[in-house]
């Protein structure tokens, strides 16, 4: 599946990314805003495993951000499970050289229209650091709504830090149309 949008592509990441996304992923900057698992440095062998890591998954949930032809990031869900299984998390970056253009928040944008179309994900979710005023703006002009502050709840470098709570949910007219079709579907 691939995205286009006005300021990127969304698509699966391929081997051949391997390089360019390590050189965009290699920044203090972009790590310090995420979580641990992201690592530090980032080397392409890192990538790689990365990318090998994606094409194993039975759903696309992950898409690489191509900017002037080259993987300058990435956007993904991380899907919920059991009771929580019609949700999912979000998370991103993107390179430093890109930060500021808009292509962040049109990416969320569309990954989230991706996820309740595709997926028939009812809500998606981010925590971002509440010092991340950045990606507190691309979920806010993707739509999410802030739900609330978590106080303590992350740790990062050393640092303790408060997260928000941030979520979009596909909208009820939507919701009034599904629940409409199943009513016709069953006879009612």
């Amino acid at each position: 599946m691939e995205i286009s949008c006005s300021s990127c592509q969304l698509r699966p990441l391929a081997s051949s990314d391997a390089t360019s996304l390590a050189e965009h992923a290699n920044d203090r900057e972009v790590w310090l805003n995420l979580r641990d698992r992201f690592p530090h440095p980032y080397t392409v062998p890192d990538a790689e495993q990365y990318i090998a890591n994606l094409v194993a998954q039975p759903v696309q949930t992950s898409f690489g951000i191509i900017v002037d032809g080259a993987a300058a990031g990435s956007v993904g869900l991380m899907l919920g499970d059991d009771i929580e299984r019609c949700s999912a998390e979000i998370g991103y970056w993107l390179g430093r050289r890109y930060w500021g253009h808009g292509i962040m928040s049109e990416a969320v944008a569309a990954v989230t229209s991706y996820a309740f179309a595709q997926l028939e994900l009812i809500r998606i979710f981010a925590v971002p650091f509440t010092t991340n005023v950045a990606s507190v703006r691309v979920l806010e002009k993707a739509g999410y709504v802030c739900e609330g502050r978590m106080h303590r709840s992350a740790i990062k470098a050393g640092v303790v830090l408060d997260q928000f709570l941030y979520a979009r949910t596909r909208s009820t007219e939507h919701q009034e149309h599904q629940e409409h079709q199943g009513q016709l579907l069953r006879g009612a």
